[in-house]
């Protein structure tokens, strides 16, 4: 029989067996196209098994495999996992050594997230950095909406709401910490590594809970100071209840009553030794500053004191030596009977100050010497210009000098340098006073303060006391504010104007009126320089009629007190 093509038998009657497909590799698809392989088709990848020779037959029931799908998968991606899908483990995309891991675990205390970022974990970390994004945005409109009402800062409502969130935020941030180094494979680290950042981190954990607890701690500190020292209006017969809508119910000007006491170990009961009266414009806050000296005598009292019945003539004004005005606030505490009650000396002795000016006291504040001294030391001393040296510390000054010049005055020297008798008289100790108070007021700046809250917290609660409520704190924050950018002026009724022991309670009055009307008038700079600038024109020329020209001094004397009120900048060199 003749050999035909495609024939399958070979000479002797037997069928040729059929060529053996070769099997797929490992390396090789599992099926290929049916046919020969078109010209300029993808080359195999090297070190793939040869194809066999001759077209291959595609399985029955397989797909069809596109074109280039012959090439590895890509490489540390497991059975089921995407690439980007947010999902894959640590050891495809996290840190190799200890000092990465740390460094990862430290930038998430700044930005949250960051960390698991790194470790593949996308969702968890996009979902970090956009909480973290609204809590400071948040902030940042809290306090963008309080720049107008900083008094909102001394509700117990925000002091608690503050204590709360940083106790919270303590806890937040310790979790993420722990979280963001588990999500970064440590357990991929050598035994000395594990060890090593282990313990870094937790240091680290501890450490950034003590901003929260820090300002928990400060908050709390002032919040207790507030409750101890001023009490609720309620509490208080003498003291109009607060209205939310009108705190200064009505009024265009409120005065304080400013006390220095010196209630001393060695002494018994309170001498007032430092007395002085802020009146404050309540729209501008331009303030007027009145100083009265402690042994001005036989002060009236308005006919509203009970103690007007007592003495209708004046305080002891049968004692030709007594009846200072220091005394008042010790008589009234040890009479009651004749007070009016228990306690009223500081009642008392706003009577006396209030009729002397003029004006209604509205309220007052007394800080002992040694509170006093913590006050300043709480803001890290006071910068006053010296006019001469000072000794203080017995009757000769044997304790120390404060040298003349321009000083940061801790407290101690602070307060001596207000009190000390060597040398000098009680005037000029009033002068001194009213520039410490000055400086005070002008270097307790809101940066100062938040700086130092927490020593002022606790110097605070050595004040003496204080009859203002709770419910005005918070109106009384921006008007202190006020004061401190606005013009302050002081005016001393001291000799040659003003003799203390024979007073005229007449003139004192004219000149307190006058102080308040000129406080609220623009200063007139431009004359002012021209005088300085020019000290050999006649007076007549560089001032208007009637007005003299201002000449700084620290510490005005009985011989250079001008009459009227001064400006303190220029009277303490601030």
């Amino acid at each position: 029989m003749s050999k035909r093509d495609g024939d399958n038998t070979v000479p002797g009657g037997r069928k040729r067996r059929p060529p053996r497909r070769p099997r797929p590799t490992s390396r090789q698809p599992s099926s290929a196209e049916d046919g020969p392989q078109p010209s300029g088709s993808a080359k195999q990848p090297s070190g793939s098994a040869k194809q066999a020779p001759g077209p291959a037959k595609q399985a029955p029931g397989s797909a069809k495999q596109p074109s280039g799908s012959g090439q590895r998968p890509a490489a540390g991606l497991g059975k089921g996992k995407k690439v980007g899908d947010g999902k894959s483990a640590s050891r495809s995309a996290g840190p190799a050594n200890a000092g990465a891991i740390l460094g990862w675990t430290l930038l998430s205390i700044v930005v949250p997230g960051t960390a698991h970022l790194r470790a593949g974990h996308r969702r968890t970390g996009l979902i970090l950095i956009g909480i973290y994004a609204v809590v400071l945005l948040g902030a940042l409109a809290f306090v963008l909406s309080t720049l107008d009402n900083v008094g909102i800062y001394v509700r117990s409502s925000v002091h608690t709401t503050v204590t709360v969130l940083a106790v919270l935020g303590a806890l937040c941030w310790f979790a993420l910490v722990l979280s963001s180094y588990i999500a970064l494979g440590p357990n991929r680290l050598n035994q000395q590594g594990q060890i090593v950042s282990g313990i870094v981190v937790g240091v680290v954990c501890v450490a950034v809970m003590a901003p929260f607890a820090l300002a928990a701690t400060t908050v709390q500190a002032g919040s207790d100071a507030m409750q101890n020292i001023f009490r609720s209006a309620a509490d208080d017969p003498d003291i109009a209840p607060i209205k939310e809508d009108d705190p200064w119910n009505g009024k265009n000007r409120v005065n304080f009553l400013l006390i220095g006491g010196d209630a001393a170990g060695n002494r018994t009961g309170v001498r007032t030794d430092s007395m002085n009266v802020a009146s404050v414009d309540l729209a501008t806050g331009a303030t007027v500053l009145y100083s009265l000296p402690r042994n001005l005598q036989h002060v009236h009292f308005p006919p509203s004191s009970p103690l007007r019945k007592q003495f209708p003539n004046g305080f002891m004004a049968e004692l030709p030596q007594g009846g200072l005005l220091n005394e008042v606030w010790q008589y009234a505490t040890d009479h009651p009977d004749l007070a009016g009650g228990k306690n009223k000396g500081p009642r008392a002795l706003m009577d006396a100050i209030g009729h002397t000016l003029g004006l209604k006291i509205d309220y007052y504040a007394m800080v002992n010497m040694y509170g006093f001294a913590d006050l300043v030391d709480a803001i890290g001393g006071l910068k006053i210009r010296v006019e001469r040296d000072i000794k203080w510390g017995g009757h000769y000054g044997t304790a120390g000098t404060i040298k003349a010049g321009t000083q940061r005055l801790s407290g101690e020297e602070t307060l001596w340098y207000g009190r000390s008798r060597v040398e000098s008289d009680d005037f000029n100790r009033m002068s001194r006073q009213r520039c410490v108070i000055a400086a005070f007021a002008q270097q307790a700046t809101p940066d100062v303060i938040l700086r130092n809250f927490s020593n002022l917290a606790r110097a605070t609660k050595r004040l003496a006391q204080t009859n203002i409520p709770q419910e005005l704190l918070e109106p009384l924050v921006p008007l202190a504010l006020k004061v401190k950018d606005a013009k302050i002026t002081s005016l001393q009724f001291v000799p040659p104007d003003y003799w203390p022991g024979n007073p005229d309670w007449v003139k004192i009055r004219k000149a307190s009126a006058k102080a308040i009307q000129d406080s609220l008038k623009p200063a007139r700079r431009a004359r002012t320089a021209d005088v300085a600038a020019s000290p050999g024109v006649p007076t007549a020329t560089a001032t208007p009629p009637g007005t003299a020209a201002a000449r700084p001094t620290a510490t005005p004397t009985r011989k250079t007190q001008k009459a009227g009120a001064t400006s303190l900048n220029e009277a303490c060199g601030l």
